[in-house]
C-alpha cells in the first residue's frame, strides 16, 4: 500500500510540476521525469540533465526549445543538483563567428538556492564559461574573483578557477535580472583578450537552471530563449 501511496503522491506532483503562477495547467508538448530526459526542438536540445548526487524528483516540460520549465523538488542540502537546459549548438571557432548572442526571459522562485545561467563549453569541454543573470540562495562560482567587467551588454563579476576536469570562467551579473539580450560573442572575445585561451572552439551555448536546493517543490520557467549565430 505504501507504494501506492507514493504512486498518487508522485502523479499529483507531476501535475503540480506543470501547473503555473496562474494556477492554470499546461498542456505541454512534451514532457518528462526521467533524470537524463532530451527532447530535440528547432535546432535545439532540451535536456532535464538530474546529474548530481541526493536528488529529490524533477519534471521537466517544453513547448519549444524556447519556452519550457521544470517543477523541481530537490532537498536543502549542499551541492548542485541538476542543470535543466535547453542547448544550441554552434561548433564554430571565434574568429569564425561575426555575431553571437541570446535573449531570455524567465519565471523563477523566491526561494531556495540556484544560478539561472549560460553555459557555453568550448574546445571540446576543455573551457566552461558560465554566465549567471540571477541567482538565489548559497550559491557560488568555482575560483577567485579576477574583475569586475562591463562586456556583453552587462556588468559583471568575474571569477576564474578549476573544477579539476576544466577550466572554468564565471561571470555574474552584479544585479538580477529575468529578462534580457547578452552578447555572448562580447564575452568570449573578452576572456581571450585576457590570454586565458585563445581562438577557441564554441561548442555548445546552453542556458538553463542550475538547481541546488528546491525543498518542497518549485517551479522554473523559461519563459523564450533564442541564440543568434
Amino acid at each position: 500500500m505504501v507504494n501506492g501511496i507514493r504512486s498518487v503522491v508522485t502523479a499529483v506532483l507531476v501535475v503540480a510540476g506543470l501547473i503555473g503562477a496562474t494556477g492554470v495547467a499546461r498542456a505541454a508538448a512534451w514532457s518528462s521525469t526521467d533524470k537524463w530526459g532530451t527532447w530535440s526542438n528547432g535546432g535545439y536540445t532540451v535536456r532535464n540533465d538530474v546529474w548530481g548526487s541526493g536528488v529529490g524528483p524533477q519534471t521537466i516540460w517544453a513547448n519549444s526549445y524556447g519556452n519550457w520549465g521544470v517543477w523541481a523538488d530537490h532537498p536543502g542540502t549542499g551541492g548542485v543538483k541538476a542543470y535543466p537546459h535547453s542547448a544550441k549548438a554552434i561548433n564554430k571557432r571565434v574568429s569564425a563567428l561575426t555575431r553571437l548572442s541570446s535573449s531570455f526571459n524567465v519565471s523563477r522562485p523566491g526561494s531556495g538556492a540556484y544560478a539561472t545561467s549560460y553555459d557555453i563549453w568550448a574546445d571540446n569541454n576543455a573551457y566552461e564559461i558560465m554566465i549567471w543573470v540571477n541567482k538565489q540562495g548559497a550559491v557560488g562560482p568555482i575560483g577567485s574573483k579576477q574583475t569586475t567587467a562591463s562586456v556583453g551588454g552587462h556588468t559583471w563579476d568575474v571569477y576564474r578557477g578549476s573544477n579539476g576536469a576544466n577550466q572554468v570562467f564565471s561571470f555574474l551579473r552584479t544585479g538580477n535580472t529575468n529578462s534580457g539580450t547578452v552578447d555572448v560573442l562580447a564575452v568570449l572575445k573578452w576572456i581571450g583578450s585576457r590570454g586565458w585561451y585563445g581562438d577557441v572552439t564554441v561548442g555548445e551555448v546552453q542556458f538553463g537552471f542550475e538547481i541546488t536546493s528546491s525543498p518542497g517543490g518549485m517551479d522554473f520557467v523559461s519563459n523564450s530563449y533564442s541564440v543568434t549565430a
